[in-house]
């Protein structure tokens, strides 16, 4: 059960307690706190030293905030003319206080934070005499440091605290109780005055009977030397208390630093009565509100995206929505206590994602848990901070680009882990300017794959991805944060080559293979087709009668080829010229090559025949000549003088029967 803020401020609304384990050593301090507060009923009752061993704390082993009074009885400072506790500024007056009321000497204040964050407000009162009757001390905190008109005391402001310190009859247990110092009315019924109108003190709320604080007073002598400086003590003028700070500061309904806190004491124990002396204000510092820090962090680093964060919990600055972007932090202070509040990464920018919300460095009482893109907190104590990191990463792109070096073609790709696959690239043209392309957009970072299914009659030429990363292997992309990697496939139609074989028949038997076919060096052929120069390109056989002819497009692009041969003088082509070849794809010059794209030609040797008369006398003879196979009709006849010849040229081996007729 807690202690929570009414609505207004000023308000005290007790909703239960909650209380903690006591700590090893005894006497009647509160559960939690290490501070000792004696029994008064135990022997001697409060003091001012350790008595239990670590980590018990007592006066005289803390540093404390405390002051002294006036010593001079002729000089000391009071206040008078019937000022009470509602009087907003009231009269001091310089003199001796009455010898049965409290005068005032020392006045001391230690704030205490646990090894759990849980704080514990911790004060005393050294007085110079036992006065008769009621002792009422009262310690008031007010937010201002800034001097009233009388000079002495601080301007009071709504919400200022005033802790009164209550022993009736002569008690030796006091009874604290908690008042706020109201301008205005809230809406709860407690939020009233404890006496008079507004300006006023409100109606106070009992922290001893809800166990939040508990006190002591000296129920015999300290020694000088066990009083941490403040002299020999004699019983009954020394009064201790402490006071669940944690849940005190839970009770304001804004976030309030009390700058300053000065102790006074009242003629009794009613609330109306006179007030005497007082001691003069001391810094007290004391937050009642803690701090959240939110920071961000983007892979990668230097984004100048905007993150949008919303928050539900009241603080400086008062916006319930921020951004932020790479290295970029909002602190948030005066974060009430006690009091659930929520952090959110609402709207993503596009393309990012949230990694995950570090709080690591919080601090325990922060009470911080995450879920997804939301922390939730409840400060324990002003002490406590929130310190969370958010960390975003931002998605990727990969696109695959399809180049063809020439022609153009349709192209067919496949991935494991990119959406849609398959999926076809066409392109329009050889290079660059007729490049396709598909981009995948939005890819969280991680391993992703490409490969391409290369069609009939194309190679790929290369296949690398570039990055962050240059010369990335497509089968085993590593995409980062943010990064743009594109991948980029050359892929060229098959080339191929023709060959063409050259032989000649031949007779010599001086020759290597005898009289037989041999090859034919020296032949010149024009090949011509597919995406060749109109003209043709050359090709002229080597020793062994052939000549390759690498680096033609394949038939299945440029259609056939053919190839024509310059026959040389002296030969006749054997068969047609102008032969066709099928080229498909080959490695190297001629090897392997295809049957349909060896073309092969013969060369036939010529031979010159001439058949000739000569009349030994003039006109005596006339000669027929008749050769078969020959010239056609009419045969050669001789001339008037008798003479004559008969020439057949380019003739192929054959029998050749040539017939003479000499006529008389």
């Amino acid at each position: 059960m807690r202690i929570i803020a009414a609505a207004a401020a000023g308000a005290l609304v007790i909703t239960g307690l909650t209380v903690t384990p006591a700590q090893a050593h005894a006497e009647v301090s509160l559960p939690g706190s290490d501070f000792e507060i004696e029994d008064p009923v135990s022997p001697g009752g409060a003091n001012l030293k350790v008595d239990d061993a670590a980590p018990s704390l007592d006066w005289m082993n803390v540093e404390q905030e405390k002051t002294a009074d006036v010593t001079d009885p002729k000089n000391d400072n009071s206040f008078g003319q019937g000022a009470k506790e509602d009087t907003e500024v009231p009269t001091v007056v310089t003199g001796g206080i009455p010898p049965n009321k409290s005068d005032l000497k020392n006045f001391g204040l230690y704030l205490e934070t646990n090894l759990s964050g849980h704080q514990y407000l911790n004060l005393y009162w050294h007085r110079v005499q036992d006065p008769t009757g009621t002792t009422n001390m009262d310690f008031e905190f007010n937010q201002s440091e800034i001097l009233s008109a009388n000079g002495f005391t601080p301007v009071r402001t709504h919400g200022d605290m005033l802790i009164q310190y209550d022993l009736a009859n002569g008690g030796t247990r006091p009874e604290l109780s908690v008042s706020r110092w109201l301008t205005s009315f809230g809406p709860t019924p407690l939020n009233a005055c404890q006496a008079g109108s507004l300006p006023c003190w409100s109606t106070k709320v009992n922290f001893s009977a809800l166990g939040l604080a508990t006190g002591s007073i000296n129920t015999g002598a300290i020694p000088a030397g066990e009083s941490d400086g403040l002299g020999a003590i004699s019983a009954r003028t020394f009064g201790e208390a402490t006071v669940d700070f944690t849940a005190l500061a839970s009770t304001l309904d804004e976030c309030q630093t009390f700058g300053s806190a000065y102790l006074k004491s009242r003629s009794s124990d009613s609330f109306t009565a006179a007030l005497k002396d007082f001691i003069a204000p001391i810094g007290t510092g004391f937050p009642t509100c803690g701090n959240v820090t939110i920071r961000k962090v983007t892979d990668p680093t230097g984004s100048t995206e905007d993150f949008e964060y919303t928050k539900d919990f009241t603080s400086d600055p008062a916006d319930s929505t921020f951004t932020l972007s790479d290295g970029e932090s909002q602190s948030f202070s005066e974060v009430p206590i006690d009091t659930e509040g929520h952090v959110t990464e609402s709207t993503l920018p596009p393309g990012w994602d949230l990694d995950h919300v570090d709080c690591e460095a919080s601090t325990d009482g922060a009470n911080v848990t995450i879920d997804g893109a939301e922390i939730t907190f409840n400060l324990d104590t002003a002490a406590d901070t929130v310190d969370c990191t958010y960390y975003n990463r931002a998605r990727g792109t990969i696109t695959v680009e399809k180049i063809t070096d020439s022609g153009q073609g349709e192209f067919e790709f496949t991935s494991s882990t990119l959406t849609p696959s398959p999926f076809t690239l066409e392109t329009t043209g050889a290079g660059a300017a007729g490049m396709d392309s598909e981009a995948f957009e939005n890819l969280p970072p991680g391993n992703y794959d490409v490969a391409e299914t290369a069609p009939d009659n194309w190679h790929q030429v290369s296949a690398t991805c570039t990055g962050d990363d240059d010369g990335t292997d497509p089968a085993s992309i590593v995409l980062d944060a943010g990064e743009n990697v594109v991948c980029t496939f050359h892929n060229d139609r098959d080339l191929g080559a023709i060959k063409i074989v050259k032989t000649r028949k031949h007779v010599a038997s001086n020759l290597p293979n005898g009289p037989t076919d041999h090859p034919h060096a020296g032949v010149t052929f024009t090949v011509t087709g597919g995406e060749l120069p109109p003209g043709g390109v050359p090709a002229v056989t080597g020793a062994d009668g052939t000549v390759c002819v690498p680096g033609l497009l394949v038939s299945a692009f440029a259609d056939d080829y053919t190839v024509t041969e310059s026959v040389p003088a002296g030969y006749h082509l054997v068969g047609p010229n102008g032969r066709t070849a099928t080229v498909v794809e080959s490695e190297g010059d001629c090897d392997p090559i295809t049957p349909a794209a060896t073309v092969s030609f013969q060369n036939m040797p010529l031979t010159n025949l001439t058949v000739s008369v000569d009349s030994q006398v003039d006109g005596g003879t006339k000669s027929t000549i008749d050769c078969v196979p020959g010239l056609p009709e009419p045969d050669q006849t001789t001339g008037p003088n008798g003479d004559g010849s008969l020439t057949l040229n380019n003739l192929e081996p054959q029998v050749v029967t040539c017939t003479i007729v000499i006529d008389p």
